[in-house]
């Protein structure tokens, strides 16, 4: 695979992006491709390594070590680099329905269980297989194929996020008449209102739903099953339901003046801003604006790094990122070795632009949130911390005050939101996502389905994507007596 001493000729090379203090000043992707001709270089980096870790998708230490749709990646960075992208789009697919997201917003395990990044940098999967679903946009080689006949079976697919839209996909092609429902205005779900546009511009998600739209996929927004609409009236029109609705049930914090005026969890603050940001180019009014504002971000993952990034994007004056967590180590500990997923401190695109802005990294690890501090007309004026010591207990005489007008809550999530399954009947786990039967997609009730974050709890969007298409799988079985589905 790839070219013999490859990774020993040429050093990794990334999709190049705009700097800190550029990109700041608007709100679309900062990373532009690579010229053909190096990308087959990095092509050229993947070895024949002879047991492929980065599509092994396998439990390993606490992680999943390598891709868990188990992505032919050695295959088509071969094909990469002999120029044969035809090809190599073919294999991209076998596996993965959409590498134009993966390719976009995956944390890459693929790369952190490359056999090249034992002694030395990993292969830029991530951007290779990006390029090639990319070219193949660009080159109009991605046209819709509906498929040639159909089995008269109707499934509908609650929920049009990552999992949703591979089950809708999988079970298309095998020719079933899928009617995706999703409550918000657009399709996409997490996609579409849970991921800031810099990240994953929002026309790139467009471009796929009209291509599923073409292969006969019929989406209906606007249809927030279980509430608006009569949920039971699925069972009775469709031959299965699949609930793919996503762990949208927000954390919250049990702190005095949590009631004040200013305090919002993160999915709210971003799906609102980037609704506004698609109807108006924020001019309606209708998001939470930090311009001018301190801002205090209680979280210290994905979610709160792109609250980070996006009340930088809005002007505000200060901010500042709490981790209850310790710092992680710059490098990997002995007991977290590869190709287990590198423990480390991860320094990601907020985070980087605070520190360009702003002089200092936002993140004050070690440290909670107490109380919020309120003003005489109930607004945020501040919040009252303290640092945490070994088994996460308060240390007397560190507490500390932050002045602050704008507190955003990103502390995970709890599980799915119950009134569907409460609408349909079906049960739930002590951790409030779908219970389904070991090994299964299958609810308690027949001919109901569930997957992607409602079914695991809240995770990645190549996850999702995985449990759409295993759940497709059993769908077409539980239809069919049998599947022919990958």
């Amino acid at each position: 695979m790839g070219q013999i001493g490859g990774f020993l000729r040429y050093g990794r090379q990334e999709n190049p992006g705009q700097g800190p203090l550029e990109r700041i000043g608007h709100w679309n992707e900062f990373h532009r491709l690579l010229p053909l001709e190096e990308r087959q270089r990095q092509g050229a980096r993947c070895m024949e390594c002879g047991v492929p870790y980065c599509q092994s998708g396998l439990p390993l230490g606490r992680m999943v070590s390598g891709c868990p749709l188990h992505n032919l990646v050695p295959e088509w960075n071969d094909l990469v680099y002999g120029g044969n992208f035809d090809l190599a789009l073919a294999r991209l697919l076998k596996t993965n329905n959409f590498p134009e997201f993966t390719g976009r917003v995956c944390p890459a395990l693929c790369e952190a269980a490359c056999t090249c990044g034992l002694n030395g940098e990993p292969v830029t999967v991530r951007d290779n297989e990006l390029g090639i679903i990319e070219d193949a946009y660009r080159e109009g080689r991605m046209a819709p194929h509906p498929p040639a006949t159909r089995t008269g079976k109707r499934v509908a697919v609650v929920g049009s996020g990552p999992a949703g839209l591979a089950c809708a996909d999988q079970l298309n092609r095998r020719g079933h008449n899928v009617t995706v429902f999703e409550r918000d205005d657009r399709p996409g779900g997490l996609l579409m209102y849970g991921i800031p546009n810099m990240k994953l511009e929002k026309q790139v998600i467009q471009r796929r739903l009209q291509l599923m739209e073409a292969e006969g996929i019929t989406f209906c927004t606007g249809m927030d099953v279980g509430a608006g609409q009569n949920a039971k009236e699925l069972l009775a029109d469709y031959d299965a339901v699949v609930l793919c609705c996503g762990a949208k049930q927000p954390r919250d914090l049990a702190v005095p003046g949590r009631e004040a005026q200013g305090v919002h969890f993160a999915v709210d603050f971003l799906s609102r801003n980037t609704k506004s940001l698609l109807d108006s180019q924020f001019m309606d009014g209708n998001y939470v604006d930090p311009r001018g504002k301190r801002v205090v971000v209680v979280g210290g993952g994905d979610t709160g790094n792109d609250c980070v990034g996006s009340c930088i994007r809005h002007g505000c004056s200060w901010i500042c990122q709490l981790e209850m967590m310790p710092q992680a180590p710059e490098t990997r500990r002995a007991d977290n070795p590869w190709p287990e997923w590198p423990q480390i401190c991860k320094t990601d695109y907020g985070q980087q632009e605070a520190i360009a802005k702003f002089g200092a990294d936002p993140r004050r690890y070690s440290t909670t949130l107490t109380e919020i501090l309120q003003n005489e007309e109930g607004g945020v004026a501040g919040v009252r911390t303290v640092r945490l010591g070994e088994g996460l207990k308060p240390l007397p005489g560190t507490e500390e005050v932050l002045d602050c007008d704008l507190v955003i809550i990103a502390a995970g999530f709890l599980g799915c939101q119950g009134y569907l399954p409460q609408a349909l009947g079906v049960e739930l786990t002590s951790r409030s996502v779908v219970q389904t039967a070991p090994d299964s997609y299958a609810t308690n009730l027949p001919g109901v389905f569930a997957a992607g974050d409602m079914r695991r709890g809240q995770s990645l969007v190549v996850w999702a994507i995985r449990e759409g298409r295993e759940a497709a799988r059993e769908v077409d079985t539980y239809l069919m007596g049998y599947t022919n589905l990958p």
